[in-house]
C-alpha cells in the first residue's frame, strides 16, 4: 500500500479512534474529546518497522505533552497515520494561512507551474486593503506560478495568493470551488474555503483534516521543496524585480529535522502552525491551532513541546519570536 494511502487508512479508520483504557496501554488512539499518550510509531525508513532508538521512551513511559497552549491541536506519524496524540481533533475551527495550503495544492495539481502570470494592482491593493502578510510584489512584474508559490508559502503573501486565484480559477471564485472540490476528493468532511488565502473567518478545517491535507501537499516534492526553503532570492530580470522572501516558520533551521509546512494568524483563528519534521528516520506531522491571540510565536513552543515529546527527545530549544505589528496571515 502507497504511504499516503496507508497514512489515510490510519487516520479515518474508525478502529483506530477508540479510546485506550490507560495512559500506558499499548496501540493507544485519540479520542475525541482528550488526549492520550502515543503508541509506539514505526519509523519511516522501509524494513525497519519496530526499531526504536535506545534514547527514546516507550509508550507506556510518556504521557500526554504538558503545558500545550494550542485550543486544538493533534500529532501523527507522517508515514502511518498512527495518532499519537490530540485536542479537540475533530472540531473545525477558523485556520488562517493553513488555507494557503490548499490554495498550492490546487496550482500544483494543475500542472502548469511555468505559466506567466501578470502581477495587476488588485493584486497589490488585495493585501495592502486587508491588512495582510505580503510578498511585496510590484504591479506589472511577471512572475511564473512556481514563483509565485514561494511568494505565497515563504512569506505568506496575499498578494501572491490573489494572483494565483485569479489564474488558476480563472477568477478567485472558481478558484475556491476547486478547493472545496479537492478537499471533497480528499475526505476532508468538515474543511469549507470561501476565500483562497485563510482572512476570513469562514475558512475552517479540523486538526484531524489538516493532517491528511498536510501529508498530500508533502507528498508533492513541488510543494515540499517550497515549504523547506528559509530564504528564496528571485533575482531581477526583464520582466520583474528582485525579490528576497523569508520563511515565516520559523522553526526551519532552529528545530533540527523540520521540514515544513505553514503559519498562520487572524484575530478569529489565533496563532496556528501546520509542521512537519523528520528524526531517526521517523517523520512526524502536526497542527496547533489558536496557540495564542497574537502572533507571539506560540505555536512554536507549542510544536516544540509536542515535537520533543513525540520523538522521545528531551533537550531544550530555543524558539524565535516573530517581530510585533505584523499584519495577518
Amino acid at each position: 500500500m502507497h504511504p499516503a494511502q496507508l497514512f489515510r487508512r490510519r487516520l479515518t479508520n474508525p478502529a483506530s479512534l477508540a479510546t485506550a483504557a490507560t495512559a500506558g496501554a499499548a496501540a493507544l488512539a485519540i479520542s475525541v474529546a482528550g488526549s492520550t499518550a502515543p503508541a509506539a510509531a514505526a519509523p519511516r525508513a522501509a524494513g525497519s518497522a519496530g526499531i526504536h532508538q535506545a534514547h527514546e521512551t516507550t509508550a507506556a513511559e510518556q504521557s500526554a505533552p504538558r503545558k500545550i497552549a494550542a485550543r486544538a491541536a493533534e500529532l501523527a506519524n507522517a508515514k502511518t497515520g498512527k495518532q499519537l496524540w490530540g485536542r479537540r481533533q475533530y472540531t473545525a475551527r477558523p485556520i488562517a494561512s493553513i488555507t494557503k495550503v490548499m490554495t498550492a495544492l490546487v496550482v500544483v495539481n494543475a500542472n502548469h507551474l511555468d505559466r506567466r502570470i501578470k502581477i495587476t494592482e488588485a493584486d497589490v491593493r488585495y493585501a495592502q486593503d486587508h491588512n495582510a502578510t505580503s510578498a511585496g510584489l510590484q504591479a506589472g512584474d511577471v512572475l511564473t506560478a512556481r514563483q509565485l508559490l514561494f511568494a505565497m508559502m515563504l512569506p505568506s503573501g496575499a498578494d501572491a495568493a490573489m494572483a494565483l486565484a485569479d489564474s488558476f480559477g480563472p477568477g478567485s471564485g472558481a478558484f475556491v470551488k476547486k478547493m472545496n472540490a479537492t478537499a471533497r476528493d480528499l475526505k476532508l468532511v468538515k474543511t469549507h474555503f470561501t476565500n483562497f488565502d485563510g482572512l476570513l473567518s469562514t475558512d475552517v478545517s479540523t486538526p484531524r483534516n489538516l493532517l491528511l491535507l498536510g501529508e498530500a501537499v508533502m507528498g508533492k516534492s513541488v510543494i515540499r521543496d517550497v515549504v523547506k526553503t528559509q530564504r528564496y532570492v528571485l533575482r531581477a530580470a526583464p520582466h520583474h524585480h528582485r525579490y528576497l522572501w523569508l520563511n515565516t516558520n520559523l522553526l526551519l533551521g532552529k528545530y533540527p529535522g523540520v521540514i515544513g509546512i505553514k503559519t498562520g494568524w487572524t484575530d478569529a483563528a489565533g496563532e496556528c502552525l501546520l509542521f512537519e519534521a523528520t528524526h531517526n528516520k521517523r517523520t512526524l506531522i502536526g497542527v496547533v491551532l489558536h496557540s495564542a491571540p497574537t502572533k507571539s510565536g506560540a505555536t512554536f513552543t507549542d510544536a516544540t513541546k509536542m515535537l520533543n515529546w513525540g520523538f522521545g527527545l528531551s533537550q531544550p530549544v530555543t524558539v524565535p519570536r516573530p517581530p510585533a505589528g505584523v499584519p495577518m496571515e
